[in-house]
C-alpha cells in the first residue's frame, strides 16, 4: 500500500508532454500533485487535477492561487519569449510563498563548448537560441534563494515512447534516412531515470544545479545505429551530417553534486529499457 505524502503539493507545469507525464506518473501515487495541458484534451478536461494552460495567453498566477504548491516542475515547451515571462511570474509566486521550483534544463547551455564534457559550476555558454534561452531562466532563477531552486540540466532524453524513438520508428518505417552526427560525442538519459532522480531530490530536499545525464559518453552516430539494431532493423538508411571536422562534445557530467549509485545510469540502460 502506497502512503500519500502530504507534505507536498506539486504542480507539474507541462505535464501533457512526454516528460511531464512520465513525471506525473512518478510523482501522483506519492504526492498530491497537478498538472497543467495546453490544448483541449477531453481525459484531461475531467480530470480536476488538471489545469488548462496556455503560457503564451494565460496567466500563470490563477493556477498557482488555486493549487498553492509548495513544488512547482517546469517541463513547458515552446515560445521562448512566453516562458520568460511565465517564469518571472513563477519567480514571484516563489518568493512570497517559500515554494521550491525544479527546472527542467538542457546540456544546450554549453553548446558553445565543444572541445569537453561540461560540469555543474562551468561557465554556461551557448551559440544556439535555444541555449541563449535556457540560459536566460536559469540566471534569472540562480538570483532567488538557493535552497528553493533545483535546476536540472539533461542531455538527450530516450524512452520506449519519446519522440526520438517514435520519430526513428517513423523514418525506418518509410524508408527514409536517419541523419547521425559522426563527430557529436554526447551522453544520454531515459525518461524513467529522470523521473526517479526528481523524486529522489523532492524527498531529499535538494537544490542547486544538477547534471542527469549518463555517466559514460557516446558516439551520436553510433548510438543510434545501436537503437536502430536493437529495433531489428537490417540495412538501414543512414544519413552523416558533419558539422564539423573534429570531435565536439555535448556532454553534462556530474561532479559537485552527484546522485546515489542506484540514481545513475550508463547509456546501456537505454537499450534495455526500450520496450520493442
Amino acid at each position: 500500500m502506497i502512503k500519500r505524502n502530504t507534505k507536498h503539493r506539486i504542480l507539474i507545469l507541462g505535464a501533457s508532454g512526454f516528460i511531464g507525464e512520465a513525471i506525473y506518473k512518478e510523482l501522483c501515487p506519492y504526492f498530491k500533485t497537478f498538472g497543467t495541458y495546453r490544448t483541449d484534451n477531453y481525459s484531461y478536461d475531467k480530470n480536476q487535477h488538471y489545469f488548462q494552460y496556455n503560457f503564451e495567453e494565460d496567466d500563470i498566477f490563477e493556477i498557482l492561487e488555486a493549487v498553492q504548491p509548495t513544488i512547482i516542475i517546469s517541463a513547458l515547451r515552446g515560445n521562448f519569449s512566453a516562458q520568460i515571462i511565465a517564469h518571472h511570474h513563477i519567480a514571484e509566486y516563489l518568493i512570497v510563498s517559500d515554494a521550491k521550483l525544479i527546472y527542467l534544463s538542457s546540456a544546450n547551455v554549453f553548446d558553445a563548448y565543444s572541445k569537453f564534457p561540461s560540469y555543474e559550476l562551468d561557465k554556461t555558454l551557448s551559440h544556439s537560441s535555444y541555449g541563449h534561452f535556457k540560459i536566460k531562466i536559469e540566471n534569472m532563477l540562480l538570483r532567488l534563494p538557493i535552497h528553493q531552486v533545483a535546476i536540472l540540466r539533461l542531455p538527450m532524453v530516450f524512452g520506449a515512447q519519446s519522440p526520438r524513438i517514435k520519430e526513428i520508428k517513423a523514418f525506418v518505417k518509410e524508408g527514409l534516412p536517419v541523419e547521425v552526427f559522426p563527430n557529436l560525442i554526447m551522453n544520454v538519459t531515459t525518461d524513467t531515470k529522470v523521473t526517479q532522480q526528481i523524486h529522489y531530490i523532492i524527498n531529499q530536499n535538494k537544490y542547486g544545479v544538477f547534471h542527469l545525464g549518463s555517466t559514460d559518453l557516446v558516439h551520436h552516430d553510433d548510438f543510434t545505429k545501436e537503437i536502430i539494431e536493437a529495433l531489428g532493423v537490417n540495412r538501414p538508411l543512414i544519413k552523416q551530417v558533419f558539422t564539423t571536422n573534429d570531435n565536439r562534445y555535448l556532454a553534462i557530467l556530474a561532479k559537485s553534486n552527484t546522485l546515489p549509485k542506484h540514481l545513475q545510469l550508463e547509456s546501456t540502460l537505454i537499450l534495455e529499457e526500450l520496450d520493442y
